[in-house]
């Protein structure tokens, strides 16, 4: 049946001239043979060819070290890992005092507010009635406000408080830190790892290391890289903090693990990678609250009478955090690389018609 429509039945091809040129021949394999080598590098570089799958973990830790410190107006005190620890940090963390500021023989009753200019003006010389009273408890929490005003020392007043008393009154911590020693306690950090899709475990102890080793060796950038024992001292410098400084108010130092695996037959690696890196903002003159603290008591009776030693305890955690990914071979993933790579040979043909005339121009 004859087409009315002449437009809608045109085909087109295209021609095809076949050159016998020695230079453009070259010219073009060389362009194909540089986009093959491309396309292998990328496919070997990023193992394009490989199947991946990202890790799954679990963190323990555990911390070795004894202080002595002297504090004031208690003594002597021995510091081991109950006494540092401090309460739960959550998931992968741990916590390690390293300066505290006490209150000795606290007891429940009635003593005066701690004296802070703030409030000074409002109530020098008045009665710390209902209003007053309002307005001191939103600018303190040290106690239970009884509405009473009391002297505070020989010049000022201050509202009356029901609380655990003395009441705190220091502010800033010691310098230099009182626990500044436990810069040289150790730290055993336990990984384990899991890929679930290719069910591959492994932890960061790895087979080779004998129980003498672990005894003996401690984590060193050059000379022991897979150590997963960690001095505290190294790995606050290893963040590019300084220990003494921080040990005053604490922080928070992070500590990554990082797990690149490649699971393929002789080229098997799969070993841990540490790193290093404070995760709080340190100047004080740049965040409200700087450093990290707690308060603590230990209990005892007196007389029939409870008392209690308070310690605001300031300190350094780290926080242990796990990177991982593992890759492979996948035939699959190989085919797929392949064909989207295909592409690239269209620059041939639209790139080789420029280099052709531009060749011949020359000549």
């Amino acid at each position: 049946m004859p087409c009315k429509l002449l437009n809608l039945c045109e085909y087109e091809t295209h021609k095809l001239v076949r050159i016998q040129s020695v230079r453009l021949g070259s010219l073009k394999w060389t362009f194909n043979g540089v986009i093959l080598m491309f396309i292998c590098i990328m496919m070997l570089w990023n193992k394009e060819y490989q199947e991946h799958d990202y890790v799954v973990s679990s963190v323990t830790a555990k911390v070795k070290g004894v202080a002595l410190t002297s504090l004031p107006d208690v003594g002597d005190i021995v510091w081991d890992v109950v006494d540092y620890s401090g309460p739960s940090q959550g998931k992968n963390s741990f916590f390690v005092v390293t300066n505290v500021i006490v209150t000795k023989k606290q007891r429940q009753g009635k003593c005066p507010e701690t004296h802070d200019n703030r409030t000074s003006k409002i109530i020098v010389g008045i009665v710390c009635h209902v209003t007053r009273t309002i307005i001191q408890m939103l600018l303190s929490l040290s106690g239970v406000q009884t509405g009473a005003c009391v002297k505070f020392d020989v010049t000022r007043k201050t509202c009356e408080v029901s609380a655990w008393c003395p009441i705190e009154t220091k502010k800033k911590p010691p310098k230099p830190a009182l626990l500044a020693s436990a810069e040289n306690f150790t730290v055993l950090i336990k990984n384990n790892i899991r890929f679930p899709n290719f069910n591959f475990m492994r932890r960061n102890i790895l087979p080779e290391m004998t129980e003498s080793y672990l005894k003996r060796c401690q984590f060193n950038r050059r000379t022991e890289p897979s150590c997963p024992i960690f001095r505290l001292g190294d790995i606050v410098k290893e963040a590019k903090e300084n220990f003494s400084e921080m040990a005053v108010e604490g922080g928070v130092i992070g500590i990554q693990i990082k797990w690149d695996c490649n699971l393929d037959g002789f080229l098997r690696n799969c070993l841990p990678k540490y790193s290093f890196r404070r995760l709080d903002e340190k100047e004080s003159n740049r965040t409200l609250y700087p450093g990290l603290n707690f308060r603590f008591a230990r209990y005892q009776t007196e007389n029939g009478v409870e008392e209690r030693t308070l310690f605001k305890a300031f300190g350094i955690r780290f926080d242990v955090m796990v990177f991982g990914k593992a890759g492979k071979f996948s035939i699959i993933q190989l085919i797929i690389f392949i064909g989207s790579t295909l592409s690239y040979y269209t620059l041939v043909s639209v790139i080789q018609p420029f280099l052709f005339n531009l060749f011949q121009m020359q000549n």
